[in-house]
């Protein structure tokens, strides 16, 4: 003979009872999950690399500064950066203006 309890487990809830509020949050979990793995994870990793790649600036890199303008490296100082944007125009811009390091095509 099957135990009643069983029985009423596999019938499963009653009619016009209310669903289980961990059943309601599911969606949004589920909805912050595509958005972490889709959105934050990579950007997390893109400014990590930024970051990584502005600590080791050293003199004589070429490098892409925020505003567009492309600059040489002359010197280093632990938050700012010397750069040569012209023959005689040496400016200092903070490491955190640096877009990126100029690539071989952009220089021809």
């Amino acid at each position: 003979m099957l135990d009643p309890r069983l029985s009423l487990f596999l019938a499963g809830p009653a009619p016009g009872a209310e669903p289980s509020p961990a059943l309601s949050l599911l969606p949004i979990v589920l909805i912050f999950g595509i958005f972490y793995f889709v959105l934050i994870l990579p950007m997390r990793n893109k400014q990590r690399k930024v970051e990584q790649m502005q600590t080791a600036l050293k003199a004589g890199d070429k490098i892409l500064l925020s505003p567009g303008i492309f600059a040489t490296v002359v010197g280093v100082e632990e938050k700012a950066l010397v750069v040569r944007i012209g023959d005689q125009t040496k400016i200092k811009v903070l490491r955190s203006a640096v877009a990126g390091l100029q690539s071989q095509e952009t220089e021809k």
